[in-house]
């Protein structure tokens, strides 16, 4: 079965041509990027296709739409953030960043409303904007718990249990306490699920 046979249902199917076309299969029209954007910020789902394979090319899509919007000099995504995301392809931790970014643009989604309600109140103040960095703070700092919790030898200093202390050579015969490292470790990654989750509930 394609990837076209198997759309969500209410889902408007896009379908992108060689010529680079994109036909709307729900209103029998060709559209634009600019179209589709509109379909997004309107909350429309759709999904695009391509037309020869059917293979969902939605995602290609989608970033090349914030391609144009960053072009048309709507510079929404700053310099050190582009920088920070390159550096975590092929990182270990590259299996956690699209949940955390899905995680934190949808906690921003929540408080939107809340935030231009500030920013109407507190026009020409600082407020609002304290707010939206606050905001944010939060957000990395939950992320850097999260690091450490899958990345526990970094919470600790970069020591990996059973290995002896710099200038400490480990003794002959002696296990290296492995057992107590490994135990050490448990509670350390308690200790952070339990700072994480009350983070998560602010």
């Amino acid at each position: 079965m394609s990837e076209e046979k198997a759309a969500p249902q209410g889902a408007v199917v896009i379908k992108k041509y060689a010529n680079r076309r994109l036909y709307n299969t729900s209103t029998s029209t060709y559209v634009t990027l600019d179209d589709l954007s509109t379909m997004v910020k309107s909350g429309t789902d759709f999904l695009v296709y391509d037309a020869k394979t059917g293979e969902d090319i939605t995602r290609s899509v989608l970033t090349q739409i914030i391609f144009e919007e960053e072009n048309k000099g709507t510079n929404l995504l700053p310099i050190n953030f582009l920088r920070q995301l390159i550096r975590f392809y092929g990182d270990s931790m590259q299996a956690f960043v699209p949940g955390f970014l899905e995680f934190s643009l949808e906690n921003l989604g929540k408080e939107q409303e809340k935030l231009r309600a500030q920013m109407l109140e507190a026009w020409g103040g600082g407020d609002a904007f304290k707010s939206m960095q606050d905001h944010a703070q939060r957000n990395m700092t939950m992320f850097s718990e999260a690091m450490k919790v899958f990345n526990p030898f970094a919470a600790m200093g970069g020591a990996v249990p059973g290995a002896p202390a710099p200038g400490k050579p480990q003794q002959p015969g002696s296990a290296g306490g492995s057992r107590d490292d490994l135990q050490a470790l448990k509670d350390q990654l308690a200790a952070m699920q339990q700072k994480l989750d009350t983070l998560a509930s602010k």
